[in-house]
């Protein structure tokens, strides 16, 4: 796409003060009754979603252990049939005896499972259409670029390309609630805890990143307020305020003007975002695991709790968490990062559910990859689909997409136990869209690829005509 002015001045003020500027927009027919926040949990590295979602019935897991049973030996108890946490709830399709499991680190999801509260969505992942092992082999088929790859598959998940797409699908459809009219402030539709992700950046929406301090600070206002106190301190500060909230960009140049208004417009978004984001605090008692993930969530919370001084009826948020490129050492790391999912996801969803918010908020998962079933030691490699977790009051709980059964050689295995997706990212997005409000012509704008798959079926959410 041609650098045009707009996109130059927003990006130069997304750089300096993590915010956005609300560009052009004609109305559309997005539905934007109500408050809706959807948050996009990224798994970065690439989900071993097979230790994840576990086979329990007899006859599977004595299969997975057979192939796992080097891993499954260092990993001791913990992965052992009798020790893992039962879903209660039919697999899709003709799977009739099947039972699958979540592993013992996650007590919490499995109480929202039990409450209709959670649902899994399993084997997602990119694709361009229906793809099968005797299409690849037959050379037949339309792959994903680059699969296998982190930075690809980061980028493909998020925005439908390879490293370099420009757009994701969560920032098109906040550009659909922009377009809507859904808030009176579009600066506070996409919103990023961690670094910024090309998952939340629209033609319009612009990601603005909060911390678990509120907004982000000028790190050289922030340096020279330590000096207030004294003439030359006050005076130095007084000079930078004025600055950064552009009262001094009086220039004939057209983009040193607009760069003066880009700043100081996102200045006081900052302002207005602290100010009511310290206010914020008490407006429930939940308590967050002090990790990284927990103050992601935390924050996101209480951004959620602030969205009447927001001016926002609709929400898209991005958490991130590492540590999931388990080539070696997967029995001692993978644990314990399933651990920090199950608290910092229920504790988010109990946070929601004290300010009344948890039918109107959806979490939910996605990871460059998932990987292989085969183990190379004491870890594994790259795959490409995976099992995916959806988490909300408004989620109908229960088991969907497609679950093949733990071997090797069968039609969705790519070799070494690399599942070739069942259900695409733009099915698994249509549902979360459809949830969040956007129609099927907003949804075909974000998602073209949409139209090659079955839109029927997915209904982990309830979701209109879409």
């Amino acid at each position: 796409m041609p650098i045009n002015r707009r996109h130059l001045l927003t990006g130069m003020g997304a750089g300096l003060l993590a915010t956005g500027t609300p560009g052009v927009f004609t109305a559309h027919a997005a539905q934007i009754s109500g408050y809706k926040a959807l948050v996009c949990l990224f798994l970065f590295g690439g989900m071993d979603s097979h230790d994840v979602i576990l086979p329990y019935d007899t006859a599977s897991y004595d299969g997975f252990a057979d192939i796992r049973q080097t891993l499954l030996a260092e990993q001791g108890a913990s992965r052992a049939r009798e020790n893992l946490l039962s879903l209660n709830a039919a697999l899709p399709g003709n799977n009739a005896g099947r039972q699958l499991a979540l592993p013992p680190e996650m007590p919490r999801l499995k109480q929202l499972f039990d409450q209709g509260n959670a649902a899994v969505i399993g084997n997602v992942g990119p694709l361009i259409e229906p793809t099968t092992l005797s299409d690849i082999e037959a050379d037949r088929a339309r792959l994903p670029r680059r699969l296998y790859s982190h930075n690809d598959q980061q980028s493909t998940w998020m925005a439908g390309a390879p490293e370099g797409a420009q757009f994701g699908w969560g920032g098109l459809f906040a550009d659909a609630m922009i377009a809507a009219g859904a808030n009176l402030d579009a600066d506070f539709t996409s919103i990023t805890a961690t670094e910024a992700s090309t998952f939340l950046v629209g033609r319009d929406a612009n990601p603005y990143r909060i911390s678990s301090e509120g907004a982000p600070e000028v790190e050289l206002l922030e340096r020279v307020g330590y000096s207030r106190g004294s003439p030359e301190g006050d005076r130095l500060f007084t000079l930078l305020d004025t600055y950064f909230r552009g009262h001094s960009q009086n220039h004939a140049h057209i983009l040193q003007r607009d760069l003066g208004g880009v700043m100081g417009q996102g200045y006081q978004n900052n302002q207005r975002f602290s100010e009511a984001f310290e206010r914020s605090e008490g407006s429930f008692n939940t308590q967050f695991p002090r990790d990284n993930l927990g103050r992601q969530l935390q924050s996101v919370a209480n951004t959620i709790a602030i969205r009447g001084e927001l001016r926002a009826a609709r929400q898209i948020f991005f958490v991130g968490m590492g540590g999931f490129d388990t080539h070696s050492g997967q029995a001692q790391s993978l644990p314990a990062h399933l651990a920090t999912i199950d608290a910092g996801v229920s504790s988010f969803y109990s946070a929601l559910s004290e300010l009344g918010l948890q039918n109107d908020v959806t979490l939910f998962t996605a990871s460059d990859f998932g990987r292989t079933l085969a183990v190379n030691g004491d870890g594994t490699d790259h795959g490409w689909g995976g099992h995916q977790i959806v988490v909300g009051g408004g989620v109908n709980g229960g088991l969907y997409g497609a679950f093949p059964q733990p071997e090797l050689g069968h039609q969705q295995d790519a070799g070494g136990g690399r599942l070739i997706p069942q259900v695409s990212v733009e099915q698994y997005a249509s549902t979360l869209g459809g949830w969040f409000g956007l129609n099927s012509a907003e949804l075909d704008r974000a998602m073209p690829q949409r139209q090659n798959f079955d839109l029927s079926g997915l209904d982990f959410l309830s979701r209109g005509n879409v």
